[in-house]
């Protein structure tokens, strides 16, 4: 399932891959489950999977490209979270160019996934709950003039 829903999401410690070393360690998004869920969904495109690059300091995010029947089609997964979205083309970091997911985004979701939308991602800030993000983090949203839900997400700040 394709979450929809902005009312109630929270930007949990993590997500725009800052961390203070006093914290502990930030999670991590299982690579192999997502290598696994990216053949599944490239299958189940009637597809291939043509290109992966692993997440890189300071980039937030794994990209993959998937070309099936459709066309092509960029996959994002979050390092540190296991969130998944699309995009048209592969970038360092993204503000608001998200596309809806594809019909076969499911495969990442019965891996454990959630597919976020593109009318979640291009959120204003304003309507989510960002209050765990700390005033380095603030600093760099104000420096990239990050407006959206998904430039706090899939970044590449340094």
């Amino acid at each position: 399932m394709v979450h929809d829903g902005n009312a109630g999401f929270v930007v949990p410690r993590g997500a725009t891959g800052y961390f203070r070393p006093k914290d502990n360690p930030l999670p991590r998004t299982d690579l192999r489950a997502f290598r696994a869920a990216l053949h599944a969904a490239a299958r189940s495109a009637q597809g291939q999977v043509e290109e992966f690059e692993e997440q890189a300091y300071p980039r937030t995010f794994h990209t993959a490209t998937v070309v099936g029947r459709a066309g092509e089609s960029i996959v994002l997964c979050h390092a540190h979270h296991p969130w998944i979205a699309f995009a048209g083309a592969r970038r360092d970091w993204y503000g608001d160019e998200f596309l809806a997911p594809p019909s076969w985004a499911r495969a990442f979701t019965d891996s454990g996934f959630v597919v976020l939308s593109s009318e979640q991602l291009g959120t204003p800030l304003s309507d989510v709950d960002t209050s765990v993000l700390g005033p380095t983090e603030w600093r760099q949203v104000r420096l990239y003039d990050i407006t959206t839900l998904g430039g706090v997400l899939f970044n590449s700040w340094d």
